[in-house]
Formats: C-alpha cells, structure tokens, sequence
C-alpha cells in the first residue's frame, strides 16, 4: 500500500492511499486507524508533500563502505548517526534551494525508513514491529561546510536538504535487496543495492531506540552508496528504490526573502509517473 500527503486545489492538506491513477482520502491517522473517505483525487488535481511530518529526522553516514572509500573513511565500528532538522523535508517536484554558503553541494541517495509506533529499547527482532514503511530520500550535504566544519550538523541541515517520498511504501518485500539508483540529468551516478548496507535497518533501529525515543512518523536516512558528487543550479535529480518508486526534485536558487520561508517555485501540480 501506498500513502500519500497531499495538498489539494483549495489549499486543504489530506493523507490518502494510492490506487492505480488515484488517491483516495482517507479519514483517521495512518499511524493509529482510518478508513477510506468518499472523494478521491487525480494525481494532476494534487500537489503531493513530504509524505510524513516528523518529530526527528536520523541519519546513519559511512554505512556503505564504497561511499566510506571515496570521501577517505572508513567503516565504523557502530552506527554512526546525525540529525537534520524537520525543516529540511520537501516533496516530490519541490525545489532544492542551493544556498550560498557553499559552493559544493551533493547529492545522496538514501533508503528512509519511516517508524509507524513508539519504539525505545527495541531489540533486532522486534525492529520490524516498528516499521510503518519505507520511502526515498536525498540527503543533501554541503560537502565543503563538512570538510570546514568537522561535523555535519550544518553541512545537512540547510532548509530543503531532505527531499522526501513521493509516498511511503508499506510492501516491501525483500528491503534488503532493493536497487537503489540516482541520476542527474538522466545519467546514472549512483547505482548498487541495499544489501550493501553495512548495518541493515533493523540494526538502525536497534541502535538509535537504545539512545532516543522514536515516534510514529519519524524518519531514518539508512545511508548513501558510492558515487556521490555535485550538483548545480538547474539539474534535475532523480532518486529511485527499487519497489518503492522514484523522487525527482530540480536544484534552483529561487528564494524568498519573506519571514518563514521558502517560495515554491516548482510547478504546483504536476502528474506523478508510477
């Protein structure tokens, strides 16, 4: 099944589920009970958003070994975490504001794992419980802020450094084994599979619920693949997983000077290719 968040033409923003070219509206919470409403939209009647709202957004770095290779690290003995503010989600078709404090920002296609319950001191094989589902993600790093910094908290946490979805997928069978690939202006740069992942997801979780409470609708970036690199003002970015679906986002400089925020300068409504 397939949820989506959504906005529709008159402003009002819904949770749906998918089915074929429609969603349908649902009435409830997708992360304690629902049922399906009477009105359904077309993908081009909507715009979607970020598929979730969460409290926190955890990231794991250095847990596929070639990524750890080609920026000169290696693999942790542990999980290694960070955190990235809610502030940095957008959605399918929003635009990724390169800012300027950095004049190399990268790309990371990621696997994101969204929780469905509380979960504290959760076990290996209770992890699974927890899971409402899975979407995509693009871990957006300001590689030269990193390198400057020492640590990440600023280099991934500008506003729109965490595109999100388009949905979350909650069949997945096999999410150890899932292709992940990332394209810049249709060409391949980041290309392998999830079984690569040094820790799997429900070490992630086993891990990080031993040290914070995770709540339903929070978000873990499982880590990147090799193959990240630069992006410029103008590109379009496409992330694809495997039984999940694509994310595509295009990099602009657009902004608002306005207090609160970022001016959407994307097209609004646009069809969702499934």
């Amino acid at each position: 099944m397939k949820y989506v968040r959504f906005e529709t033409l008159d402003t009002v923003v819904k949770y749906g589920v998918v089915d074929g070219e429609k969603i349908h509206g649902i009435k409830g919470s997708i992360f304690n009970s629902y049922e399906i409403g009477t009105k359904s939209y077309f993908f081009d009647q909507v715009k979607l958003l970020a598929p979730v709202e969460p409290s926190k957004i955890i990231g794991f770095g250095l847990n596929y070994q070639d990524h750890a290779e080609e920026i000169g690290e290696t693999l942790p003995k542990e999980p290694m975490f960070f955190l990235k503010p809610p502030n940095s989600i957008i959605g399918h078709y929003e635009n990724i504001i390169y800012p300027k404090q950095t004049q190399n920002l990268h790309y990371e296609v990621e696997l994101a794992i969204v929780i469905g319950k509380t979960a504290k001191n959760i076990s290996y094989h209770e992890a699974s419980n927890y899971i409402l589902g899975y979407t995509i993600a693009n871990d957006l790093t300001a590689r030269d802020l990193q390198e400057i910094d020492g640590q990440w908290g600023r280099a991934k946490g500008f506003d729109t450094f965490c595109p999100l979805g388009p949905w979350i997928e909650t069949d997945v069978q096999d999410v150890n084994n899932l292709k992940i690939v990332l394209k810049v202006n249709d060409k391949v740069k980041q290309n392998s599979n999830t079984k690569n992942l040094s820790f799997d997801c429900y070490k992630l979780i086993e891990f990080v619920s031993q040290i914070t409470s995770l709540f339903p609708g929070d978000v873990i970036l499982t880590g990147t693949p090799g193959g990240v690199g630069p992006l410029q003002i103008g590109d379009k970015v496409e992330a694809y997983i495997e039984s999940i679906g694509t994310l595509e986002n295009t990099v602009t400089s657009c902004v608002d000077s306005e207090f609160g925020g970022i001016k959407k300068c994307g097209q609004l409504f646009k069809t969702v290719p499934l």
